[in-house]
């Protein structure tokens, strides 16, 4: 008897000896312009395991533009980002709080919230209902980020370096906020809540190991203990070298983490932290997704494998379909991925 997508994704999170590795497929706007035939045919192929629930939330009076257009967009938290690049999300330039004391003057977007609470849960519901799916949320708390872009990165560093007490009264307002949100969905038929920070440079953490678990772990700590309360599992987000706080997420209960892999030594990831976690992707977006040679994907699924992969569970097939990527190695790797668990004792 086959096995739902999901089961497939929920017997990998729990280390109940999944059928098969379950699959998921981030697209951005730029392989939808560059490469749509492509991408439909990859879809066909390998259909994802995870998908994620419908948005509820109501439109803002702050935004402005489009978030993946050149030129300017403005948020709903009134932060605008510059583009240049069709198909994928700038960056913040002139940041709405340069000075730090007007942190009173923030106001987190309450107002998107669905003014009808229960016809915004009963949507989201059917959707869970009508779909054999591993669903996620449509919410995706990022505190860290968020700072960012109302300070400025540069500001943001200087802050939690010597921390004044506005700058926790700024994280403050922006985790009340997250929580209200989070409060939304686990109250729904969603399968998990997802929540993310990019954390890492290319080769460390952007701050100190001890900062990080002495301002943002709490918050995190948080958002794990208040899903699994609701019966949801949590998945999260960081890009970079982020192998110092691999521990951190398995001690708080992040049931999944999407990382940039090939930043980390994955032998070390693996004597660390493997068989405590899901390795939610990924395949490396810098080198190998780009490669003109589809044999690049497949010797990297190898690797990732090898040093991850447990036929109990714990690996998600994932990586994102994005920039500069090359659509024969997108589609290698999936194809790499579905022969793993029959070779594996060869990697």
């Amino acid at each position: 008897m086959s096995t739902s997508p999901r089961e497939l994704v929920t017997r990998c999170l729990r280390f109940q000896r999944p059928q098969r590795i379950p699959r998921d497929l981030w697209i951005l706007p730029w392989a939808e312009l560059h490469h749509p035939a492509e991408l439909a045919r990859i879809l066909r192929r390998f259909p994802p395991d995870i998908v994620q629930a419908p948005t509820v939330y109501l439109p803002s009076p702050r935004v402005r533009g489009d978030a993946y257009t050149p030129g300017e967009f403005t948020d709903e938290w009134g932060c605008t980002f510059v583009n240049i690049q069709a198909g994928a999300i700038g960056e913040v330039r002139e940041p709405i709080l340069s000075d730090l004391r007007g942190w009173k003057d923030v106001r987190p977007p309450y107002e998107i919230f669905p003014s009808k609470v229960q016809e915004g849960r009963d949507l989201v519901n059917r959707f869970c209902a009508t779909t054999d799916r591993f669903v996620l949320s449509d919410c995706c708390p990022r505190p860290w980020e968020r700072y960012q872009f109302l300070r400025g990165s540069a500001n943001a560093l200087m802050d939690v370096a010597a921390p004044e007490d506005e700058v926790f009264r700024l994280l403050e307002t922006i985790h009340a906020y997250y929580m209200k949100e989070l409060e939304f969905w686990v109250s729904t038929d969603v399968d998990a809540v997802k929540f993310m920070d990019d954390w890492g440079a290319q080769r460390q953490l952007l701050i100190s190991p001890s900062r990080w678990r002495e301002y943002f772990k709490p918050l995190y700590r948080e958002y794990c203990a208040f899903a699994h309360a609701h019966g949801k599992f949590i998945f999260m987000h960081s890009d970079g070298h982020i192998f110092d706080i691999f521990p951190d997420l398995v001690e708080i209960g992040v049931d999944a983490v999407n990382s940039q892999l090939f930043c980390m030594d994955l032998g070390a990831l693996s004597k660390s932290v493997r068989g405590k976690i899901t390795f939610w992707g990924e395949i490396d977006r810098q080198n190998v997704l780009p490669s003109r040679d589809p044999e690049a994907g497949r010797a990297a699924v190898r690797e990732v494998a090898r040093h991850l992969y447990d036929p109990s569970g714990g690996v998600i097939a994932q990586l994102e379909f994005g920039l500069a990527a090359n659509p024969a190695t997108v589609e290698v790797v999936f194809d790499e991925w579905e022969s793993v668990p029959r070779n594996f004792t060869r990697y």
